[in-house]
């Protein structure tokens, strides 16, 4: 299974060799998925808030799905050790973070736990228990770990290759409750 270093700079490897090509047309197969997910689902059907993430490091890219309208849009902001959710649309103002990621500004609207509906979590690789590998800052353990932020369903996005059996998990990683790939829902949700 190898230690979270080595297996986080063996997928962030193979994630950034995809030629740019293969990249897009992964992104747009599993904004796909994502947005058949979302026109289905009970909950979010008729609209909802979704924290979601903007790519960084080839990550999948999720753009696409900020101009279905219908839905509120939230991304983080690192404040020291944690993140700091604001509403955001396509085309808001965005700055570069401490890690170089896009976030927006301070001064935009902040979103509270209690109004989401779902949380598209960045990994670097899921595992079929629903674990996730992760970029080591502990930013998403440290927000999962706060009652509010709990039961709010955690949806894992990845590349499929990202998709393993098992990744290493300490006792305070919270699982995920669903993955979507660019093959489709790997765990959880339709799966």
């Amino acid at each position: 299974m190898g230690n979270k270093k080595q297996l986080r700079q063996e997928f962030i490897k193979a994630r950034k060799s995809l030629p740019e090509q293969e990249w897009q047309d992964k992104s747009r197969a599993l904004c796909q998925w994502l947005n058949q997910y979302l026109k289905n689902s009970p909950a979010l059907g008729n609209g909802g808030t979704i924290l979601t993430y903007l790519h960084f490091r080839q990550e999948p890219n999720l753009d696409p799905l900020f101009n279905l309208r219908d839905y509120r849009w939230a991304i983080p902001r690192c404040v020291e050790n944690d993140l700091s959710w604001h509403f955001w649309q396509s085309g808001d103002a965005l700055v570069k973070g401490a890690f170089g990621i896009r976030e927006p500004l301070a001064s935009a609207p902040i979103c509270a736990p209690d109004t989401v509906d779902l949380i598209l979590v960045p990994a670097v690789a899921c595992d079929r228990r629903g674990y996730r590998l992760g970029y080591g800052g502990g930013f998403y353990d440290r927000l999962f770990e706060q009652p509010q932020w709990r039961e709010i369903p955690k949806v894992g996005i990845i590349f499929d290759f990202a998709f393993v059996s098992e990744v290493p998990a300490d006792p305070w990683d919270v699982p995920l409750d669903g993955i979507c790939t660019d093959w489709g829902w790997r765990l959880g949700i339709d799966n």
